[in-house]
């Protein structure tokens, strides 16, 4: 059942232990650093009962009225409505948020298509994933991820080190699992659960089974402790950092001090299978959203480099042009890989409806590989005055607005005070710290880029081009091994059946 804005706020009024810019965070809502992300957050639920986007943002089921971004995916329509849903929420932030939790449900998704895997080891831990996808799409909570450890030395095991390095079990109890370490956590702070679970590390043979643990987190449980960044919003002028200043999410250093995890949130444990099943899919639904963000960081920076060569009349120029088209490119690159993953869906094997994994990471490559090329191509398009231009203060004062009004003003249309706003958003989004540390997350936020080259090695359908091959130049059948589908089962040859039958209808 959905909820409100304000009951979201009361949801994380439960007293966590909470520091940032070297102080305990006394309410974590009306703090300067986490009131702006908690705001539009509650914005965010709030949009479930707004009349203007409601119907984008909800389905009903059985009379119950749920989140669409939490809803199971069944149906290409599902996805699409997830899309929409998506579009909506960064359209009504301006394109800031990074997560809002619209992706990191789906984690738990790619669980559910594993209930054989978790069965072997014990039932219980198939029915809690069940159990907890339900309590989501019923409970409405803010759902966060819990990825990355400190790691510590990565050439030793942990057990040669510092234990606490790689959260692990370090007890049993008839309530539930003690365990101690730390994860990073997007979002934690002003969230209300984390689906926590083993980094990608040596943790991988049965010597290190403490660190093959899986489960959701309560983020308001004792023992729990949130050692935050710095944000960036609330501590800077907006009219000078008019994307960051409003609204920035902050990551988390948090600190598991031996804390219960009670038995029914456990999603697997003591079981390395489990642990490298889960790492080796648990993208296969959220890399969608975290993909589609990216489209709307390049409608970002294709509207602020066109805006500003606009201006001068340099869009007529040749190389403008192709500067632009080439961002152009870049977007539509990631809007065609979007659009297809969701036409060629595929059945996942807990029967839930996937995007098509080839083209969805191969998306997830291009949109993350590419973000610090068309950055700088934005950044030429925008020139040096990005970086030159004094503050907002200055365009103000007395003494000076005059001559900036004079050098600023471009004509009648273009008037110094837009003139700064949009230098001031193009140094925002290309130029600043918040610009470098956005780059940083999108490159490592769903695993760093070799794991990403390496679920498109496991989700391209290689059989394919060596089918066709094997074909063309005349090859025995030998030559595609004990491993490889009977010639006509590839994607390739599917698709070109397919379309056969199309061309012959039509």
């Amino acid at each position: 059942m959905i909820r409100t804005g304000e009951q979201y706020r009361e949801s994380i009024r439960e007293g966590r232990e909470v520091y940032v810019n070297g102080e305990r965070v006394k309410d974590v809502p009306s703090h300067p650093v986490f009131k702006p992300l908690v705001d539009m957050r509650a914005r965010i639920y709030d949009m479930q009962f707004d009349p203007r986007t409601k119907d984008v943002m909800t389905f009903t089921q059985d009379g119950e009225v749920n989140g669409i971004a939490n809803k199971l995916p069944i149906t290409q329509e599902d996805w699409w409505d997830k899309r929409r849903a998506t579009d909506c929420v960064l359209h009504e932030a301006g394109g800031a948020v990074a997560r809002v939790g619209d992706e990191t449900v789906g984690e738990m998704w790619s669980l559910f298509d594993g209930q054989d895997v978790l069965n072997e080891m014990d039932p219980r831990f198939a029915a809690n994933i069940r159990n907890h996808i339900d309590r989501v799409l019923h409970s409405d909570p803010f759902h966060v991820s819990a990825n990355a450890d400190p790691k510590g030395d990565r050439s030793r095991p942990p057990q040669q080190q510092d234990p606490d390095m790689l959260l692990h079990v370090v007890k049993e109890t008839d309530a539930g699992l003690v365990v101690r370490g730390a994860k990073y956590e997007t979002a934690a702070p002003y969230a209300n659960q984390a689906f926590t679970k083993p980094t990608i590390s040596n943790w991988g043979d049965s010597a290190f089974s403490d660190y093959a643990v899986g489960f959701i987190c309560d983020l308001g449980t004792p023992g729990l402790k949130f050692i935050c960044r710095a944000g960036f919003a609330g501590s800077r002028p907006l009219e000078d950092y008019p994307v960051s200043g409003r609204l920035d999410e902050v990551d988390a250093l948090v600190i598991f001090d031996d804390v219960l995890v009670p038995w029914e949130n456990v999603m697997f444990h003591r079981h390395t299978q489990a642990a490298m099943f889960m790492r080796a899919t648990l993208h296969r639904y959220s890399a969608f959203a975290f993909v589609q963000r990216n489209l709307t960081l390049a409608d970002m920076l294709i509207g602020t480099a066109l805006f500003n060569v606009r201006q001068t009349g340099l869009d007529t120029l040749q190389p403008v042009q192709e500067k632009l088209a080439r961002l152009a490119v870049y977007r539509e690159g990631i809007n065609a890989h979007l659009t297809a993953a969701i036409t060629m869906a595929e059945r996942s094997p807990g029967g839930l409806l996937m995007p098509n994994q080839s083209l969805l990471y191969a998306g997830r490559v291009l949109a993350s590989s590419q973000l610090n090329e068309m950055m700088h191509i934005a950044r030429e398009l925008c020139g040096g005055q990005m970086c030159l231009t004094p503050d907002a203060a200055a365009f103000t004062h007395p003494d000076t607005r005059p001559w900036l009004d004079k050098f600023y003003t471009i004509n009648e249309e273009w008037v110094a005070e837009d003139r700064r706003k949009l230098l001031a958003f193009a140094r925002d989004i290309l130029n600043s710290d918040y610009a470098g540390h956005r780059l940083s997350f999108q490159l490592f936020a769903q695993s760093p880029p070799f794991a990403h080259l390496a679920a498109v090695y496991r989700s391209f359908d290689w059989d394919g081009p060596l089918d066709f091959v094997k074909q063309s130049a005349g090859l025995s059948d030998k030559v595609m091994g004990p491993n490889t589908r009977a010639a006509g089962d590839s994607a390739v040859s599917r698709w070109f059946d397919t379309s056969m039958r199309r061309t012959a209808t039509h």
